[in-house]
């Protein structure tokens, strides 16, 4: 993809991953506009980064994100290209509450209906431009699931699914398909331990290796970090690796 001289909307923009996107992409010299639910997360982004725009959204409303859809390409007539980063991740105990599933319904509505129809309400829009880009985010847990965040590995699967139908569907248009894989990063997504988890990869080093990474034209977009969980079922250590990272580890005996 072009890195430079575009119009980017960047979903949940506001914090994280997509705030680091937006920011990479804003010093590059790109007119980025954030959108989210959050109306004092993005203030606090666009004040950072001076010409930097913003919108609300409401992902989990269909109706709101056909009347967004609107807007947004009325405001930025220039738009072309949507980066669907807004997500959510929860701990579901299924056992403890198996027959609730206010939890997966919304992870579904977020992080999987939400880039579909956002995707549906601009592509239109996107295919009058001579070049433009739909750009997903998945997560390194749609391969290799963390069996504490089913629905949000499952929707994570879909997505990695969806992207690469909607890429074959859009293969002989001006619109391209690209998909983000992130591992495990210090964001804030599960909370504010998470930005500070030393197990974590630092936002800096993976905003800083996914911008070189979509520089060089890739279609899948894989830092080093993720790979082991992208490749391991084709490696044949799926199961060794689903094992170690979901088991709870047993301590050691006191000697």
């Amino acid at each position: 993809m072009q890195m430079s001289g575009n119009t980017i909307l960047i979903t949940g923009g506001g914090t994280g991953i997509g705030r680091g996107l937006a920011e990479a992409f804003h010093a590059l010299g790109n007119r980025v506009i954030v959108a989210g639910r959050r109306q004092a997360a993005l203030d606090m982004t666009t004040a950072a980064n001076p010409g930097m725009a913003s919108i609300t959204l409401d992902i989990e409303d269909p109706a709101a994100i056909k009347a967004f859809a609107a807007e947004v390409t009325a405001q930025h007539p220039d738009l072309d290209i949507v980066i669907n980063n807004a997500g959510m991740m929860k701990i579901e105990d299924i056992l403890a509450q198996p027959e609730d599933v206010g939890t997966a319904e919304a992870t579904v509505v977020t992080n999987l209906l939400g880039p579909i129809r956002l995707t549906a309400a601009l592509l239109p829009f996107l295919m009058k431009k001579p070049r433009a880009t739909v750009m997903t985010v998945s997560s390194g847990l749609a391969f290799v699931p963390r069996a504490s965040t089913p629905s949000y590995s499952a929707t994570k699967a879909a997505i990695h699914s969806y992207t690469q139908s909607l890429r074959f569907q859009l293969r002989t248009t001006a619109v391209e398909v690209i998909e983000i894989v992130p591992p495990y990063v210090q964001t804030e997504l599960m909370g504010p331990q998470q930005a500070i988890d030393p197990a974590a990869m630092p936002l800096a080093d993976f905003i800083a290796e996914t911008m070189a990474l979509l520089a060089t034209g890739a279609q899948e977009i894989c830092v080093e970090r993720v790979k082991p969980l992208r490749f391991a079922e084709a490696r044949g250590d799926y199961d060794t690796l689903f094992k170690t990272r979901n088991e709870p580890r047993i301590p050691e005996p006191a000697r």
